[in-house]
């Protein structure tokens, strides 16, 4: 298979959203909030789409909405209390 083409039940590689944008699709997004970030940055570790990125000294996170997919994982993962990211229904 080229790697310039996806098919219809191909499992693609994590990060390869970054080739395709893929946040058109979700329907929740996440909402960061950053005075309850500890910094830890679990959140960038397990987006399987490596598309949050943030500076963990400010604690400032965010995903980049061309790309997130609306799964949840960060939000899932979050080790703080109470939680830094919280998932909300997407206005189209």
């Amino acid at each position: 298979m080229s790697k310039d083409k996806l098919t219809v039940g191909v499992v693609a590689p994590p990060a390869a959203s970054l080739a395709y944008k893929t946040g058109a699709w979700r329907n929740q997004r996440p909402i960061f909030i950053h005075e309850n970030c500890t910094g830890c940055r679990a959140c960038e570790m397990c987006c399987p789409e490596g598309c949050i990125s943030g500076d963990a000294k400010k604690k400032l996170f965010q995903s980049d909405p061309d790309y997130c997919k609306g799964c949840g994982m960060c939000a899932n993962e979050c080790p703080a209390d109470p939680k830094a990211i919280k998932m909300v229904l997407e206005e189209k």
